[in-house]
């Protein structure tokens, strides 16, 4: 299978490090899949790839890639002489501690045997994306100088993780990561109407696309997030409006995980989330103004420092310093 590499990649490049401790990081979201090998003490990506998830496809052949991408990069590591320590992989639903998938929103894995056909392969270790990217930036990212912070990850979907100690926290379940899939149900008072708004069909990448095209309707405006976000840089008032209330939304949610948490900082990721620009202002004023603590609404709010390959090298690291979904992995072993 092959994807556009972000660098030459292995063997070569990999010839040229030496005995270090590798892993392979998958991260597979709903909209595209990366995988790369990660030196585990740095945190550097060497051989970067991506593919488009093609989640409507069915989990089958989801998973086929994923498999393949993973069989790939242990070739590749191999030819380059490397040791690779075990596979981690970052899938966007949610995932208990066992390594077992317990929702399939986006991605039909539930109830499937991914981490062991992943163990077919290697060593491997299947967690929650946003819990591995979550790892990424405390190890390596913007969360390093802060104990505690919260990381809130905006793209394909809308998710949140508390992260102590360089761990992040998965709950007793697995599942303390929903903050925008449920709905938040209220009575108009005007009108009596029962309302039910769910944030992630208002503020995430899938939701500006359609908001922006029923803006325009008879035409497709807009096929990704960013085509939303390119057309507020052109003055497009309705593109404007759709990513200003958008951001503002989601300030909403992030207020309450700052009252509820009180993290040193907010750490925010995925592709929308570094985006910048007006979804980004939007976001942090509304952030701040729903903060109810004076001594909070002041807290540093920042951009992952790792971009969209935070995922991937999260999901490796997992080898590095295993979180909760590693407690039923295998011992570390060098291949």
């Amino acid at each position: 299978m092959e994807g556009p590499r972000d660098d030459p990649g292995p063997p070569a490049a990999l010839a040229a490090v030496g005995a270090q401790r590798w892993a392979i990081g998958l991260d597979v979201g709903g909209t595209k899949m990366g995988g790369g090998l990660v030196e585990l003490s740095t945190g550097r990506l060497v051989g970067h790839q991506t593919v488009p998830t093609g989640a409507t496809r069915g989990g089958a052949a989801v998973l086929a890639d994923a498999l393949s991408l993973a069989a790939t990069l242990l070739a590749e590591a191999a030819a380059g002489g490397q040791a690779v320590e075990g596979i981690g992989v970052g899938v966007a639903e949610l995932v208990d501690a066992r390594g077992a998938i317990t929702s399939d929103q986006t991605i039909a894995w539930r109830g499937q045997p991914v981490q062991e056909r992943f163990r077919a392969l290697a060593p491997a270790v299947v967690q929650s994306d946003v819990r591995a990217a979550a790892l990424a930036e405390a190890l390596f990212g913007a969360g390093q100088p802060y104990t505690t912070f919260a990381y809130l990850t905006v793209g394909t979907g809308i998710s949140y993780c508390l992260v102590q100690g360089g761990q992040p926290y998965a709950g007793a379940r697995g599942n303390a990561l929903v903050l925008a899939s449920s709905p938040h149900t209220t009575t108009c008072p005007h009108c009596g109407a029962e309302l039910r708004p769910i944030l992630e069909e208002f503020a995430s990448g899938p939701a500006l696309v359609a908001r922006y095209n029923a803006a325009h309707p008879g035409q497709t405006a807009a096929t990704r997030g960013h085509d939303v976000l390119a057309a507020v840089a052109g003055g497009d008032e309705a593109a404007r409006h759709v990513v200003r209330t958008a951001g503002a939304a989601l300030g909403v949610a992030a207020g309450l995980v700052a009252d509820m948490l009180d993290p040193e900082a907010l750490v925010v990721g995925g592709g929308l989330g570094v985006a910048g620009g007006l979804y980004w202002d939007s976001f942090v004023a509304s952030t701040r103004a729903h903060i109810w603590a004076e001594a909070t609404r002041g807290l540093p709010i920042l951009p992952a420092a790792l971009g969209p390959t935070a995922g991937v090298v999260g999901a490796a690291a997992i080898w590095r310093r295993p979180t909760e979904a590693a407690i039923d992995a295998p011992p570390r072993v060098v291949l």
